[in-house]
C-alpha cells in the first residue's frame, strides 16, 4: 500500500516537473571547453551541481557495492517506481529487492538534468542508466532507459533519495530492422 506521504511526494514531483523552464534551461548549460564534463560546468546553477555531485556518489558507490549500497541511499519512506512493476514503499522493502551484486549487475547513469527547491532542500535529477548483465548463456544484456529522482534533505542534515522513478528506453534505431 502506497502512504499518504508518497503520494504527497508524487504530487510534489508532478508540480516540480510541470513548473520547469523551457528545456533549454534544464540542461546543466554548455561546457566551458569541448573537452569539460558535464559534471564539471562552472555555468551550472550550485543547487544543481550539488545534486549532480550528489547522483555522482551514489552512482561510484552503486557500481562498488551494488544493491546494497544503492538502497543504502534511500528514505525510510522512499518510493521506488520501475517500469512495469509496482511500486516499492519504505527503504527496508527497497533494500529487499535490491538484491544483486556488482559482479552480476552493474548499473550506471548519467544526470542530464535537474533543479533545486528555492528553499534548498529538495531537488530533483533525471537522466540516462543502463544495466548491464548476462543472461543464462553468459551472453551481455543491455537495458537502457530514463531515470528521475528527487532527492531531500533530512532532519540529521544527509540527503537521501524520496522518490526514484525510471522507464526501459525505446531500443536502439539499429535494432528495429535487425534481419534473425
Amino acid at each position: 500500500m502506497v502512504s499518504p506521504r508518497s503520494i504527497w511526494i508524487l504530487s510534489l514531483s508532478a508540480a516540480l516537473l510541470s513548473a520547469l523552464p523551457l528545456p533549454a534551461q534544464l540542461g546543466p548549460g554548455p561546457s566551458p571547453s569541448p573537452g569539460a564534463g558535464l559534471l564539471s560546468n562552472p555555468a551550472m546553477p550550485p543547487g544543481t551541481q550539488f545534486l549532480f555531485d550528489l547522483e555522482a556518489r551514489f552512482a561510484r558507490e552503486t557500481a562498488a557495492g551494488g544493491g546494497k549500497a544503492f538502497a543504502s541511499w534511500f528514505a525510510a519512506d522512499a518510493v521506488t517506481l520501475n517500469n512495469g512493476q509496482a511500486p516499492v514503499a519504505g527503504q527496508d522493502a527497497i533494500a529487499r529487492s535490491a538484491t544483486w551484486s556488482p559482479a552480476d549487475f552493474q548499473l550506471t547513469w548519467t544526470p542530464d538534468g535537474g533543479q533545486m527547491s528555492p528553499s534548498g532542500d529538495m531537488g530533483f535529477t533525471w537522466g540516462h542508466y543502463e544495466g548491464h548483465s548476462k543472461d543464462h548463456a553468459g551472453n551481455p544484456v543491455v537495458q537502457k532507459g530514463r531515470y528521475m529522482t528527487v532527492w531531500k534533505k533530512q532532519p540529521d542534515g544527509a540527503w537521501k533519495v524520496e522518490l526514484d522513478s525510471s522507464n526501459t528506453g525505446p531500443p536502439d534505431a539499429g535494432d528495429c530492422c535487425k534481419v534473425p
